[in-house]
């Protein structure tokens, strides 16, 4: 993909290993190809280490996370004695609070510090407890629950891609159309255009998002809006969209057509619709043929929703799920 110079970049956190940077505790790294030669593309990436951010050595020791499951420490492998829970903790915090545009995080995998799940946790005596979190990756999540997080790893499977992808231009959109002048009309106006999108990952969360701007919004603080209405649409955002989902969501939309199209033309479109649900063909078929048709037919109101187009098409998302 060609980078525009005019376009504006999403701020996305990722560990430094990622990038190539030679930061780990054995000097080496973890390139990461797609994030660096594919989602660069649409995103800035603001690189963390942790370790080298406290002030620990590259090459340095190995360390690992001890104790109990749910808030291990984080301790030398050779040198039991060195404990940098504290420090590393501390370091998460700060980043937090100094790094609030960042829109999404893209964490390193099986990491005692940046690790997201299922990092190896061990007893005091050395054996093998629950798998848990990084203490970094732990206490990012916990200081900003609605950010979209996925470690690098994942991002092999499309539809963890697709889906952590789509939360990081919700997420982003939401920083830049309603964060900036805050108001429960900008958020209506938000959540009015990112209906369909919602209704695909969550039907429930589409009615419950609805109900409460309709109804409990208008009587409370602006402020607690805010933050009830982001971290409500990002945990339904989590859910994986699926084929029945889409399917139900394209059939949503198709009704904005019935009036303008043909029969010959609404039955094509209930084909592609259907090879969709019975996995003959990819989302990307119905879609790029509904999108048709409402691009000559369709109000402003389902041309402007975000469900149509989520991201840059040339990441191709949607050709494999």
């Amino acid at each position: 993909m060609e980078k525009s110079e005019t376009k504006r970049l999403i701020p996305v956190g990722i560990s430094s290993c990622l990038l190539g940077n030679q930061v780990r505790y054995d000097g080496g790294h973890k390139r990461s190809k797609y994030c660096l030669n594919v989602l660069s593309d649409c995103f800035e990436f603001v690189p963390f280490c942790p370790e080298v951010a406290i002030g620990m050595s590259i090459p340095r020791e190995p360390i690992r996370l001890v104790g109990n499951a749910e808030a291990p420490r984080v301790r030398g492998v050779k040198n039991p004695d060195l404990d940098v829970t504290d420090e590393i903790t501390a370091y998460a915090d700060t980043v937090s609070q100094e790094h609030q545009e960042l829109c999404g995080y893209i964490l390193m995998k099986g990491s005692p510090s940046c690790g997201m799940e299922r990092v190896k946790v061990y007893h005091e005596n050395g054996m093998p407890n629950e798998a848990g979190s990084g203490a970094y990756a732990a206490r990012i999540m916990r200081n900003n629950p609605a950010l979209p997080v996925e470690e690098e790893a994942r991002l092999n499977d499309h539809i963890l891609r697709e889906n952590f992808i789509t939360r990081v231009f919700v997420y982003s959109s939401w920083q830049e159309e309603v964060m900036k002048n805050p108001s429960l009309h900008e958020v209506i106006q938000f959540h009015s255009r990112h209906k369909y999108q919602l209704m695909a990952h969550s039907y429930e969360g589409y009615k419950q998002l609805g109900q409460y701007l309709a109804n409990e919004a208008p009587n409370k603080p602006l402020n607690e809006v805010l933050a009830d209405y982001i971290l409500s649409l990002m945990t339904h955002l989590k859910n994986r969209a699926n084929r029945k989902s889409h399917t139900n969501t394209l059939m949503h939309i198709l009704g904005y057509l019935k009036r303008d199209i043909d029969s010959e033309t609404k039955q094509d479109l209930l084909d592609a619709i259907e090879q969709y649900r019975t996995s003959k063909v990819h989302l990307v078929v119905p879609l790029t043929l509904l999108k048709h048709y409402l691009k000559r037919h369709g109000s402003d109101y389902i041309q402007s929703q975000a469900y149509l187009d989520p991201y840059p098409h040339e990441l191709g998302l949607r050709n494999y799920i």
